[in-house]
């Protein structure tokens, strides 16, 4: 794949939605580099084939971009831009060519703005100087954004820089941002992420990568149809809102009428008659969600709702669904937010509870096997079956992170968590429960095959996924 030492390689599954899109933007990268004489090439894998080598570089995700340079196989870097022909053609020239480009005519500097969204160039007369240093240092960390540099004295004056400094070019927004403060690589970096995304982003395949790649890591979400009559006003009101939290919270606006959307919509618990409608996450170790307790859109509420969430005023919001009447008819039973603390904690009890999403290939294989599993213990006096759909349902003491997750909740009081890492069958499920949670089972948080939630893939994963019946393979879906 290597040819004059370089080689990029996207890592793609058949099935997948989101290598699907990327695949003629791949492409067309590929091209425009041949054309300009390149000496990276493009090249991609079936991962769901070449499960070896796959599994060799952390492929846990669809598709998944790795950069490799000069034959060195043991680390290669992680491709970090966005997902069309031109960012990734820029991502490879800012990794194969200079940090930093040098202008030095008036038309070089209007022409390196004209052509990217966003733009950093370095105002400094001494090419030499401590300032010139250090932006160099922020230049080479920095992969999706081309910096520049100039000692040009009609550059200067073209753009009414007076001094050394850095001044940020963008095409949305207030157009640029000066930098303001000590000259130093970290507080260059900080500059630059928080002025290169606007006050507001709306949410697409595009812009995932840097929306979920950012350092800002708490997000307000408007969602609302683009087709809506008062969609300018509610937009505004968002916007004005934002900025007095840049750099602290990312504003983003999701089109609730977008069939993509439509899984992220449930993942907050809405339907589209819903919206419009706000709501808060953090991306921290563990995603929690936050919902206002007003559903005005104004500039005013969203301020409001924000500075409680900084000063730590809010609560989390968990999801639920009422409890149904027959919750407890069949051998298999059913688990809400409401009623979930009562039964899987009953001191009294030994619960084995299936976390499940409805669209999850592998929950469907399982049911039959857990609703023989509810028949086998359905006169046990101390041992209840049941499962809950963790997309409308959410509880502080589990974080599902992958679809199905099986925990065990012991009888007793010090509400002991026991994740089933045995065989997913109704033999290894019987021994488990007949052993006390000691056959199969390891403490909360042990499962190493669990996948991580992805906040980027919110639209799922294809049930074309295989697994085998005897518990082999991946048995996880991904939210």
């Amino acid at each position: 794949m290597a040819v004059g030492g370089i080689s990029q390689s996207a890592r793609d599954a058949p099935w997948c939605g989101h290598c699907k899109a990327l695949g003629p933007e791949f492409a067309k990268a590929a091209g425009v580099l041949k054309a300009e004489g390149s000496a990276v090439r493009l090249g991609k894998v079936d991962a769901t084939e070449e499960t070896e080598l796959a599994q060799e570089y952390g492929v846990r995700g669809y598709p998944t971009i790795k950069y490799f340079k000069g034959g060195e196989k043991a680390s290669p870097k992680e491709y970090s831009a966005g997902r069309q022909a031109d960012d990734i053609v820029a991502w490879l020239k800012k990794r194969t060519g200079p940090a930093v480009v040098t202008l030095t005519t008036v038309s070089e500097a209007e022409a390196l703005i004209a052509d990217n969204e966003v733009a950093v160039i370095g105002f400094f007369k001494d090419a030499d100087s401590t300032g010139a240093k250090d932006y160099e240092k922020a230049a080479e960390t920095t992969d999706d954004i081309p910096f520049a540099v100039t000692s040009d004295d009609a550059i200067f004056s073209k753009f009414e820089v007076s001094k050394d400094g850095v001044v940020l070019f963008k095409k949305f927004d207030e157009g640029r941002n000066t930098f303001d403060g000590e000259l130093t690589k970290e507080n260059l970096l900080a500059f630059v992420k928080t002025n290169q995304l606007p006050l507001v982003i709306e949410f697409t395949e595009q812009t995932a990568p840097k929306i979920f790649g950012g350092e800002i890591k708490s997000h307000i979400l408007m969602f609302l149809p683009k087709t809506a009559s008062d969609f300018q006003d509610k937009m505004d009101q968002f916007k004005k809102a934002a900025e007095g939290f840049k750099g602290q919270i990312l504003y983003i606006f999701i089109d609730s009428d977008v069939d993509d959307n439509q899984r992220i919509l449930e993942f907050f618990g809405l339907k589209k008659e819903e919206c419009p409608a706000i709501r808060l996450i953090t991306l921290e170790d563990e995603m929690t969600k936050y919902k206002p307790q007003s559903d005005a859109i104004t500039s005013e509420a969203i301020i409001s709702f924000c500075k409680q969430f900084i000063d730590g005023k809010l609560k989390p919001h968990l999801m639920s669904q009422d409890i149904p009447e027959d919750w407890d008819k069949n051998p298999v039973k059913i688990l809400v937010g409401k009623n979930f603390e009562e039964i899987a904690f009953n001191p009294s009890k030994n619960v084995f509870v299936e976390f499940y999403a409805p669209w999850c290939g592998h929950c469907k294989q399982l049911t039959p096997i857990w609703e023989k599993l509810g028949e086998k213990f359905v006169d046990s006096a101390d041992i209840i079956v049941a499962k809950m759909d963790s997309t409308a349902n959410e509880i502080d003491s589990v974080k599902v992170h992958s679809f199905p997750t099986l925990k065990f909740f012991p009888a007793g009081e010090d509400r002991t968590v026991i994740d089933y890492n045995g065989e997913r069958t109704l033999e290894g499920f019987t021994k488990f429960l007949e052993s006390g949670g000691k056959d199969g089972g390891a403490p909360a948080g042990d499962d190493d095959d669990d996948e991580d939630l992805d906040p980027e893939d919110l639209d799922g994963v294809d049930e074309g996924q295989g697994t085998d019946s005897d518990g082999e393979g991946d048995e996880h879906d991904e939210l």
